[in-house]
């Protein structure tokens, strides 16, 4: 029987279930590809990388410099310029103690081992174990508890490696380490790392750093002593137990952990060590002043400073160039003043000062205390404690409230008792009193505490965070009492200065810097320090504050900082002091009159100054007015100094702010009518488009008082009406001058029209006669702006005079001189009948035809003479002929 054949569908069906079978052993193989493609892949990168990396290494190595011995063993000394491009200080080798191997403690020894390189005597340069341990222990006990590099390698890095890009940095260090350990013993490398490291400012080598913090030999140190010294290599600056105590504390602490550690020390010892005050052993400032390296050694500090908050503190140690802002003259004319024991009012009273560039935010000179010589503490950058007082008014609260609110300067605040919120303290103010409703500006020129707090209230917290966080303060938060300085915020000077100098910017800060760039060893690559500048506030906010505070630097009363002021500039600023807590005065046992801080910080176009002055101790107290005004001296005599040859603009108003005269007190505020007395009559500044429209009425117009002493009366010949009267003025409220006044003059016939005879702006009126007879009533008027007042009146008769009744006058006839005897008298010289000097009848009274008497009745005969010629004329007599019979006259 023959097999039967398969139809297409059965064959393919029967297809399809052979391939269904295979496929899994076909896409295994697939995996398996793949898998193979990928390693032999990852081999081939590794092979290239390895070859790559090698020959990289090998270029860079081979392009590393040469080692010197004299770079080895010697700092390289790193420049500092001024702003003229003058170098100001060199930091290197000088004033460096060098100290060999066999003087070194083994104490010491093992301090620095157990913190940077544990396995020194083991590796050859290189230390890969290390490197990773470093990396645990940072994870363990927090950034810093070990470094990665081996002592060579730093060694190596700070005598010949320019700062370029990290992979030929890494590279030619590890070549050269190499090198260094197969050419110096392990004891020589570690000297060499021991007198080159940079150990604070410009601080060289272990043994110096002994002298400089402790005044002692090396093997004069204690141990928490050289704990210290050991840890301070990592950050010098930031470690030193001078100006950060709480942190070089850590520090040691964590150098004396290493050390029970590895083993160098037993846990009894390392306790005990760290029991010591960080602070207990240092040395005074006599001892330090010694290594001082620069004439301006405060300035000196805040370039380091800088430095060390750049990343670049070690930096010095490689040979850098550092451009500065430092203005040589303004350092000098700081320093002379404050080096001048005649400027402060006790021995030991100190003060920070520092002077920023009003439009760049350029450090040009600091004061870091008096007498200054590298001593660590600088009052001028160090000072981060200290609460500013009043100083915050300008920055928390006004500037903020014309900011966001868009007040005036003549905003009406009340200073009456009110106590924080939620709290039963009574905010007061330094005087015990209060003052009432008045402007902004006074509130703020006069430094009242309550119209602050207010003040800010009304700003609001977040907002006052956000206008001071924009002048480079930064809190976590601020409260009621940070409107009167007393809360959470601390300033230094430097940071001062550079806040303040934004109102005198037009609005624009500039974070403070004391370096422009560093250029490298190298001579090409380099880093800027310039900061950008910000808008922080707007054009108008800036000025009105600026402003106000002119007005603190006036002399208006209450004024508060009126000592501070320099005679020609245009000067802003604003007065602080801080107070004790009620606990302080207890504990101290101090006067009811202390205070801790006292500040001062003003500007003009050019320079923007904060001073503090204070005492080292917060026990003891500024006690005196003399003592409180230190900063304003200090601020006025370094201004003046620093403005003698240059010139300074005065602030410009922008177009943004416009002026108007206010009703003092009113609310909201109202224009000052004609009637609004002169001393609540005020010129403020507005925001435009914020300036009130509306006038006070709060003031009448004066009543005008009414004319009195009217008098009238018809001159002898009756062709003319006199009149006169008196009258009180009412005064201009805004010049307290008697305002301008009309008197308009009328006469009244009884029973007949009234005639007006005219107006005048003296007290009186002469008026051709024109009226009938009659009985009439003459009124007089005062005019004032429209405003009449009642009439001042006096009755008057008009009577015409017959023509019979009057006399003819006949013309004078000419005088005619007598002889006379030569022992006889002027025969009525004296008189003359009047004729001498226009005078009739007897000038001087003497009489007609007196001669001393004769014929004159004593010369009483002469009365119509008394009167200079006013009375009417009369008919001139013939003279008469001298008595012979008696010559004498009597």
């Amino acid at each position: 029987m023959s097999e039967r054949r398969q139809t297409r569908g059965e064959h393919q069906k029967a297809l399809a279930q052979k391939n269904k079978k295979k496929a899994p052993k076909a896409s295994k193989s697939s995996a398996k590809t793949w898998l193979k493609r990928i390693v032999l892949t990852i081999l081939i990168i590794g092979v290239v990388g390895l070859v790559g990396g090698a020959g990289v290494f090998a270029y860079y190595a081979s392009t590393a410099p040469e080692l010197n011995e004299d770079l080895l063993k010697d700092p390289v000394s790193s420049e500092f310029y001024d702003k003229n491009g003058e170098v100001f200080a060199t930091i290197g080798a000088e004033n460096r103690k060098y100290v060999t191997y066999d003087e070194i403690p083994e104490d010491m020894i093992n301090a620095i081992l157990a913190t940077e390189d544990v396995r020194f005597f083991k590796h050859h340069g290189m230390d890969f174990y290390r490197l990773g341990g470093a990396i645990l222990a940072n994870f363990r006990d927090g950034f810093g508890a070990q470094g990665a590099s081996t002592l060579t390698q730093q060694v190596v890095k700070n005598s010949f490696l320019q700062n370029e890009k990290k992979l030929k940095r890494k590279a030619q260090e590890a070549w050269l380490a190499f090198q260094l350990e197969r050419k110096y013993s392990k004891e020589e490398i570690f000297e060499m790392y021991f007198n080159k490291m940079l150990m604070s400012g410009r601080v060289y080598g272990f043994g110096t750093a002994a002298q400089y913090f402790y005044g002692k030999e090396l093997k004069d140190l204690s141990l928490d002593e050289e704990a210290l010294l050991a840890g301070l290599v990592q950050r010098p600056n930031a470690y030193n137990p001078l100006k950060n105590p709480e942190l070089a504390e850590k520090r040691r602490n964590t150098v004396l952990g290493l050390m029970y550690q590895h083993g160098k020390i037993t846990k009894a010892e390392m306790e005990e060590a760290k029991k010591v005050d960080v602070q207990a052993g240092l040395a005074d400032d006599a001892t330090r002043q010694t290594f001082a390296g620069s004439k301006y050694d405060a300035f000196l500090d805040i370039v380091i400073n800088e430095l060390e908050e750049n990343g670049d503190g070690t930096a010095m140690a490689e040979g850098i160039k550092v451009y500065t802002t430092l203005d040589p003259n303004a350092q000098q004319i700081v320093e002379n003043i404050m080096n001048d024991d005649s400027n402060f009012p006790t021995e030991k009273i100190e003060s920070g000062v520092a002077v920023v560039d009003t439009k760049t935010g350029q450090i040009q000179a600091v004061g870091g205390g008096r007498n200054y010589g590298n001593r660590g503490f600088n009052y001028a950058d160090d000072l981060v404690m200290n609460h500013p007082g009043s100083t915050m008014k300008p920055l928390l609260d006004y500037g903020p409230a014309i900011e966001y609110l868009k007040w005036s300067t003549g905003q009406t605040l009340v200073d009456d008792p009110m106590k924080y919120t939620g709290t039963n303290q009574t905010i007061t103010n330094w005087d015990g009193k209060y003052f009432g409703a008045m402007t902004a500006r006074k509130a703020l020129y006069a430094s009242r505490n309550v119209p602050a707090v207010k003040t800010f209230k009304e700003v609001g917290a977040d907002k006052a965070k956000e206008f001071i966080g924009r002048l480079g303060i930064d809190t976590e938060n601020v409260v009621e009492s940070d409107a009167i300085g007393g809360g959470n915020i601390t300033l230094s000077p430097i940071q001062m200065a550079a806040s303040y100098a934004a109102f005198g910017n037009n609005g624009v800060y500039t974070d403070p810097y004391s370096i422009t760039k560093i250029v490298y060893r190298d001579g090409k690559s380099s880093k800027d320090y310039t900061p950008k500048s910000n808008v922080a506030m707007e054009e108008y906010t800036a000025y009105m504050v600026t402003d106000m505070l002119r007005d603190v630097v006036s002399n208006k009363p209450d004024a508060s900082g009126t000592v501070a002021n320099v005679s020609g500039l245009d000067i802003a600023g604003k007065t602080g002091t801080t107070n004790y807590s009620n606990d302080e005065f207890n504990k101290y046992n101090l006067p009811s009159t202390s205070v801790p801080d006292s500040w001062f910080a003003g500007y003009t176009t050019n320079y923007s100054i904060a001073i503090w002055s204070g005492y080292e101790k917060r026990s003891d107290p500024i006690t005196t007015w003399d003592e409180r005004r230190l900063p304003q001296h200090l601020f006025k005599d370094i201004m003046r100094d620093l403005s003698a040859n240059i010139e300074t603009e005065r602030f410009k108003k922008p177009s943004s702010v416009v002026e108007a005269t206010i009703e003092v007190g009113s609310s909201p505020l109202k224009l000052a009518s004609d009637y609004t007395p002169s001393e609540l009559r005020q010129t403020e500044l507005f925001v435009r488009g914020t300036e009130p429209t509306e006038v006070s009425n709060e003031y009448q117009a004066p009543e005008l008082s009414t004319p009195y002493n009217v008098s009238a009366s018809l001159d002898l010949a009756g062709q003319s009406i006199n009149i006169s009267w008196e009258h009180d003025a009412i005064l201009d409220p805004e010049t307290d001058e008697p305002m301008p006044t009309t008197f308009e003059v009328s006469a009244t016939r009884e029973g007949g029209e009234t005639v007006v005879l005219g107006t005048t702006e003296s007290k009186g009126l002469t008026v051709g006669n024109t009226l009938e007879d009659g009985n009439y009533t003459i009124s007089v008027v005062a005019i004032v702006d429209e405003t009449r007042s009642e009439p001042g009146t006096t009755t008057f008769q008009i009577t015409s005079m017959p023509d019979e009744d009057l006399e003819t006058e006949d013309p004078d006839e000419p005088d005619i001189d007598q002889p006379t005897d030569p022992d006889q008298g002027n025969n009525g010289n004296n008189g003359d009948n009047g004729n001498h000097n226009g005078n009739h009848n007897g000038n001087n009274g003497n009489g007609n035809n007196g001669n001393n008497g004769n014929n004159g009745n004593n010369g009483n005969g002469g009365n119509n003479g008394n009167n200079n010629g006013t009375q009417p004329p009369v008919t001139p007599t013939d003279p008469a002929v001298p008595d012979d019979e008696d010559p004498d006259g009597e």
